[in-house]
């Protein structure tokens, strides 16, 4: 049975629910039976979940088909007009707004309430009655209570979310991890292959904020040569299958690839469905999570569109915190175990993701909001044990041993005029030739290889000065430190990187500007010893407090500290020439700035989960620098080795005075000075260097 003959026998489960409960939602937006404070919240909100029911309504009935484009736009419009610009200051989608409206925890509660109504925008595209009609159910019973009294008791209100939240954890999250395992469910699939990708309309049916970001890509890729298409499509599902071969892992025992990426690159998905296919593999592709329940933070993992407005997703980030205890944790975890092993068989064949992302879009600095809900020290602490152990159970099902992944960039219209040269641009630098490259970065390996640590100084204001130590090797002749890059599973070509040894690791990382997860941080600046972060700071907000919240929030994600858990040096100056040609330095994505200079990930290594899993270079030099004393610890207690999170951070080459090594004789091989790279035989990779002075 496919995913339409699922959601139509569920959607006639539950069809006279959804009857009652849209009934009497058009009575509250109609009726004034609440106080006068709140009257006009339930009013929007209600209806906002009528227009969510015309919209489903119009799928149904086939009508969506026949919409022109401008029809079709002017929905789309509809669907998010509160939350954008200046309409967002009076949205109550916006914690300020619904704070000053209606009360601290009113506000923040009802907020939520109406956050998760919105969330609801893809469930009338996919046509889910079911969801609906609980999130309607949902609404009906907090109205209830100010129906009943004026101002209903906090708790009573906190109550109904909470149960909301852990009573309908295994229908959400069920179906979350249902999507991401199991082919059947074809939804975006079915539009990409089965629908005329000529035409524009085809967009909008997938139930997603569309922007002239999304129209202007598919545009732009129509008037690409056949053969370009092929190329990019070829780059990207090559590296997965090659990124395979490159580890030891056997892709024949998989059958399942997770396709990730954003709207209007559905060309290129379409020659990667065939070329999966041809590997025999099916795509699952899932949507971005739109639920409290199932959505990590601001983080879009999946599929989706536009962005509406970055800094509603950043307020909301964190809402759980208004009823997240640990009897809920415990839920979830419950739950994720169940649906696993009910679909252990489907878990086991699921290969990894193949995601192409984007950049290009306007650097993004939140506004802190001290009306936003924030996490209690308690809660920091259950949601870290969630990804704990939410993460053991996953790689209990689908073993990080086994399975790969692959990341290609490519930029927007948003990133300026000159956006086709900039594609163009970016096509030859997904490309370059490997072969130069990995003879290159051999001969810096080679050098690495005898080092004890690594030196890098900053400069013209740069205040990095950090010591990476090494790993040492017991047979430098079988042996190596540092992977050779050469742009299989992390496209483009351009790094050699290793996990370094954190005792002895230690000094100051900093670097002017970088733009980490769809998030700009000025002047970031991070203290380690021993390996691990001990002060960190940025110039974003002009309170340090918040300076230093930001940073512990969304790199640190809530952890007291991480270790180094990666060191690399950036080899792709060809990258480098075209960000500094087109003055795109700050919009270009970690994939490619990681390899426009040094880099440092804080966080889990490289190889985290598959440690053990022997990796060769090109030359048959096992890597063994694999773990750290803190990933080693999984041998004892997984909880205790893992973060879940891997941040990179890049120092331009501008920055840089020096990279050297030093080895175990205190002799120091300088790689690279003042921008430059000094060492003999990587002179090919300053040629694009002196071409753009």
């Amino acid at each position: 049975m496919g995913w339409k003959e699922w959601q139509t026998e569920k959607n006639e489960q539950c069809r006279e629910r959804h009857e009652l409960a849209i009934e009497r939602i058009r009575l509250i937006a109609a009726e004034e039976a609440v106080g006068a404070a709140f009257c006009p919240f339930f009013r929007k909100t209600a209806e906002f979940l009528l227009l969510l029911e015309t919209m489903r309504g119009k799928v149904e009935g086939g009508e969506w088909e026949t919409f022109t484009m401008e029809e079709m736009q002017e929905l789309n419009q509809a669907l998010y007009a509160d939350i954008l610009g200046v309409q967002y200051a009076t949205s109550y989608a916006n914690p300020s707004y619904a704070v000053k409206m209606l009360g601290q925890e009113y506000g923040q509660l009802l907020g939520l309430l109406y956050a998760e109504v919105r969330g609801g925008i893809p469930y009338a595209f996919e046509n889910r009655v079911d969801y609906l009609t609980i999130l309607g159910e949902l609404f009906i019973e907090i109205y209830n209570c100010f129906e009943a009294e004026e101002t209903p008791e906090y708790k009573a209100l906190k109550n109904i979310v909470y149960w909301y939240a852990s009573d309908y954890c295994d229908v959400f999250l069920e179906a979350r991890i249902e999507e991401q395992v199991n082919p059947e469910y074809t939804f975006a699939a079915d539009i990409i292959t089965g629908m005329d990708l000529d035409d524009d309309r085809y967009l909008y049916r997938f139930g997603e904020y569309i922007t002239q970001n999304e129209l202007g890509t598919a545009r732009h890729l129509r008037s690409l040569p056949e053969e370009t298409i092929r190329k990019m499509a070829d780059v990207y599902t090559e590296g997965y299958r090659i990124g395979f071969i490159n580890t030891g892992k056997d892709l024949s025992k998989k059958s399942v690839v997770n396709i990730r990426y954003c709207l209007g690159f559905e060309k290129v998905i379409k020659l990667a469905i065939e070329n999966f296919e041809k590997m025999g593999l099916k795509p699952v592709i899932f949507r971005a999570a739109s639920s409290v329940i199932t959505k990590k933070e601001q983080i879009k993992v999946g599929y989706y569109g536009a962005i509406p407005n970055k800094q509603y997703e950043y307020d909301h980030r964190s809402d759980q915190a208004l009823f997240m205890d640990k009897r809920y944790i415990e839920r979830k975890l419950d739950v994720l175990k169940n649906v696993y092993e009910k679909n252990k068989e489907l878990a086991a064949q699921f290969a990894g993701p193949a995601v192409i992302e984007i950049f290009g879009e306007k650097p993004f600095s939140p506004d802190v909001k001290p009306e936003a809900a924030s996490y209690t020290e308690a809660q920091r602490s259950l949601s870290l044990l969630y990804d704990s152990r939410s993460g053991q159970i996953t790689n209990q099902y689908i073993k990080g041993e086994e399975r790969g992944f692959t990341i290609v960039a490519y930029p927007v219209p948003e990133i300026g005029s000159e956006y086709p040269e900039i594609f163009d641009e970016v096509i030859r630098i997904n490309t370059l030739d490997y072969k130069l490259y990995e003879k290159v970065q051999q001969t810096m390996i080679d050098v690495l290889d005898q080092g004890e640590y690594v030196h890098i100084l900053g400069k013209d204001g740069n205040q990095t000065d950090l010591k990476v130590q090494l790993h040492h090797l017991e047979n430098p002749e079988k042996e190596t430190i540092f992977e050779n890059c050469v742009a299989d599973v992390n496209i483009p070509v351009g790094e050699v990187f290793t996990s370094p040894v954190l005792e002895g690791t230690q000094g100051t990382l900093h670097v002017s500007k970088v733009y980490l997860y769809e998030l700009q941080y000025k002047n970031l600046k991070i203290d380690f010893q021993d390996g691990m972060i001990t002060d960190y700071t940025c110039t974003n907000f002009e309170n340090e407090e918040d300076n230093k919240k930001y940073i512990y929030e969304n790199i640190l994600h809530n952890h007291k500290t991480l270790p180094l858990g990666e060191f690399a040096i950036g080899t792709n100056t060809t990258a480098y020439v075209v960000a500094k040609k087109y003055g795109i330095e700050d919009k270009m994505p970690i994939l490619i700035a990681e390899k426009m200079g040094p880099h440092f990930a804080v966080g889990d290594t490289c190889y985290s989960w598959s440690e053990d899993v022997r990796t060769y270079n090109q030359n048959g030099k096992e890597i063994v620098a694999k773990e750290n004393t803190v990933s080693a610890l999984r041998r004892e207690d997984t909880a205790k080795a893992y973060f879940h999170c891997h941040t990179d951070i890049t120092i331009p080459y501008e920055e840089l005075e020096e990279i050297s090594v030093v080895t175990k004789e205190g002799k120091k091989i300088i790689l690279l000075k003042d921008g430059r790279f000094a060492l003999k035989g990587t002179e090919a990779l300053n040629e694009p260097l002196a071409d753009s002075d």
